[in-house]
């Protein structure tokens, strides 16, 4: 009886474990919730973060709080700047002496944080990219184990960046193959195991065009999305090389020299086309009227552009006669003194919330008319004046008038022959304009019409 009971007990356990011929014999695989997907280089608007200032904690955390505002400007691309420890051996506290390019800096939280940024960010359709800095590393950085890596004097002394005052960071060599291979190496970490989106890549002009040209096909080959990058230089090569932008220098000290020294207007004109005369096609360049290193060691807009509307003014002029628009963290709230990266300085975000405002109608208009921001598809006519920049969009049937009064006096703007009694609307509240022969334009005054 009990052999019978137990034959009875093995066989119910065996017809237990028996399978469905049809079912898979692998294990589920976790549901792909994502929808993200990077936006298209010509679509981007992006804004860099200075993790220390955007909140009182100034960590990881904090950037993530802050997103919902970030968001309602029209952002769709954050920089961050570089998110790594800092080294201590002759340091000045910058995060562009890296420590360790594989970790997060404790300043600013976890690797968990990071990617629950990402994460966040994703969400909202926000794509996350982050500084690297390839160039140099700290005095503590590991690698400085191996000296052949770096760059060294006659002596053999590892050596600061030739030209530079950065006496906190060692110099790397590339001639060193296994070098690049560690530095590709710990690229890949990031997008691997974070999911970021891509790169600004520090100091481009540095790097050699072979690096650059070695990593991002190494970084490109195996992914599904498409990486951004964006190189921190000026050099045609980093287009030959698979960046899609770098930075547009020569715009920027234009500017200045129109809002500050009084220069004509119609010389952005020039410096525009020189700036993408040897560009090829559907690679741009970065518009922007600050950046982390201006805002600290230069001046804010507010107090670059003679006050809160010639910043907006020269705000517009970067973001829709041509490239892709930067915004640094800070500037949409008018920040008047300087914003420092080396140490903590939390902005006020309560100030100035007309500015806020304003950015966000620039924005959102230009993330709604492909016309604005497609530069491939927009014709580009421009009106010579040496006080209002003046210049016509054109995409079949849409038609954008962009005016902007360089000055900090009243203009009498003579409009063009051709475009006397047209009928527009504008681009921001949809009022009803109808154009005359003269517009008076107060100081630092701007238009941005469409047609019906």
């Amino acid at each position: 009886m009990r052999i019978l009971l137990f034959l009875l007990i093995v066989l119910l356990l065996l017809a237990s474990c028996k399978k469905d011929p049809e079912e898979k014999v692998n294990p589920p695989q976790p549901e792909d919730t994502s929808s993200f997907i990077v936006p298209k280089t010509e679509d981007i608007v992006m804004y860099e973060v200075n993790i220390r200032a955007l909140s009182t904690t100034g960590d990881l955390q904090g950037v993530t709080g802050r997103l919902d505002e970030i968001h309602k400007l029209g952002i769709n691309v954050i920089w961050l700047m570089p998110i790594h420890p800092v080294g201590q051996v002759n340091s000045v506290n910058s995060p562009y002496c890296v420590q360790n390019y594989k970790e997060v800096n404790p300043e600013f939280g976890t690797l968990k944080d990071f990617k629950d940024l990402v994460s966040k960010a994703h969400e909202m359709d926000i794509a996350v990219i982050i500084d690297w800095v390839a160039n140099h590393t700290s005095w503590d950085n590991p690698w400085i184990s191996n000296k052949d890596w770096y760059t060294q004097d006659g002596s053999g002394n590892i050596v600061h960046p030739a030209g530079t005052n950065w006496l906190d960071v060692a110099d790397l060599n590339y001639d060193n193959a296994q070098m690049r291979l560690s530095m590709i190496e710990a690229m890949e970490y990031w997008v691997n195991t974070a999911d970021i989106d891509g790169f600004r890549c520090d100091a481009a002009d540095f790097v050699p065009f072979s690096f650059w040209q070695q990593a991002l096909t190494d970084l490109k080959s195996g992914q599904e999305k498409e990486l951004i990058l964006l190189a921190e230089g000026s050099r045609p090569d980093h287009f030959t090389a698979g960046f899609q932008m770098n930075y547009s220098w020569d715009f920027y000290n234009k500017l200045k020299g129109v809002f500050i020294q009084n220069q004509a207007a119609s010389g952005l004109f020039t410096v525009n086309e020189n700036e993408y005369k040897n560009i090829p096609s559907g690679r741009h360049k970065l518009r922007f009227t600050t950046n982390h290193d201006e805002s600290a060691w230069d001046a804010t807009p507010v107090s670059l552009f003679n006050g809160k509307q010639g910043a907006l003014a020269a705000s517009v002029i970067a973001i829709y006669l041509k490239g892709i628009p930067l915004l640094y963290g800070s500037q949409e709230v008018g920040v008047s003194d300087n914003v420092p990266f080396f140490e903590h300085s939390t902005i006020d975000w309560d100030q100035n919330p007309d500015m806020f405002g304003e950015y966000e109608k620039i924005l959102t208009f230009y993330n709604a008319s492909e016309t604005a921001r497609i530069d491939s598809i927009a014709e580009l006519k421009t009106f010579s004046n040496k006080d209002i920049l003046a210049f016509l969009r054109t995409n079949n049937q849409e038609k954008l008038f962009v005016m902007v009064n360089t000055r900090k006096v009243a203009i009498e703007y003579s409009v063009p022959a051709e475009l006397v009694n047209s009928v527009w609307k504008d681009a921001f509240d949809e009022s009803p304009a109808t154009l005359s022969s003269g517009i008076e334009f107060q100081p630092y005054a701007y238009r941005v019409l469409k047609n019906f």
